[in-house]
Order: structure tokens, then sequence, then C-alpha cells
């Protein structure tokens, strides 16, 4: 039932997502410009140079592409990288979530989940008797003196 919803949204944010990707193409916007989807850097500096022919910036790139096309390019692999490492903590996050809830609902069955990490007693089910205080007795009925509470066995 729930698959069927998530389904739904991801096809609603699709298409959302190619709407807002081919309706600026398909409204014309942007046809009287030289550039028509120049980015707001560009749009800035043409602006400020309308404004003030004189003016001088306060430093200028460390790195100048040699044209638009590789601009473009390194700005898309900088989009890239940082959906990468988005995607890989959101996957983690969800994979150890996932792994708690699968541990939490093993431990919920009567002898049928995994012990705990640093949990080294046994359960009745699966091992030698215990006495009322933690400590593990052997089957003859004797104290094996390895008990939780560091009683000596006596």
């Amino acid at each position: 039932m729930r698959t069927n919803r998530n389904a739904k949204i991801n096809v609603l944010l699709l298409l959302a997502v190619v709407a807002l990707a081919v309706l600026p193409l398909a409204l014309g916007l942007g046809d009287d410009e030289e550039e028509p989807f120049a980015g707001a850097d560009a749009q800035a500096e043409t602006t400020i140079t309308e404004i003030d022919p004189d003016y001088k910036p306060w430093f200028s790139p460390l790195y100048e592409p040699p044209s638009g096309e590789i601009e473009s390019a390194l700005f898309a692999l900088q989009a890239a990288i940082g959906a990468g490492v988005l995607a890989y903590y959101f996957g983690l996050r969800r994979g150890r979530r996932q792994g708690e809830q699968r541990a939490l609902a093993g431990q919920g069955t009567p002898g049928g989940g995994q012990p705990t990490p640093g949990s080294d007693r046994q359960t009745p089910a699966s091992g030698p008797h215990t006495a009322g205080s933690g400590q593990v007795t052997a089957p003859g009925g004797r104290d094996s003196g390895s008990g939780a509470d560091g009683g000596s066995g006596v």
C-alpha cells in the first residue's frame, strides 16, 4: 500500500522536474536576449557595467575556463559530486536505520534474535541455567564463577 503512494509521489516529482526544464523553452522565455539562459553572474556583470561603465572588479577569478561549455561542464561536475555526497549520506542513514529496525525486530522474538553486542550472557533457551544472582551455573548445579556481578563462585 505504501509503495503505491511512494510511486505516485515519485511520478509527480518527476513530472514537476520535466515541466521546470521544458516550460521555459516552450514559452520562449529569454528569446529577446543575446544569451537566453546566462547565469546570474553574467547578468549581474552586464547590469553593473550598464550602471557604471568605469567599474573595476575587486578581484579576478583564480581560473577562467576557456569557453562557456567547459564552464558549464565544470559546474555540472560540481553539482554531480555534491549530489553523490548527499545520496551517500542519506543512503548510509537509511541503511543504519533499517539495520537498527531489523535488530530490534530480532530481539522481540523469544529465543530467535541475535545477541546484542557486548552481551556475554546466555539465554535460558540456548545455554546453561542461570542462577538468580546473574551467575551461570553448570548443569550439575555447581556455580561456575563467571557471573556478571563479579562473584567468586563460592
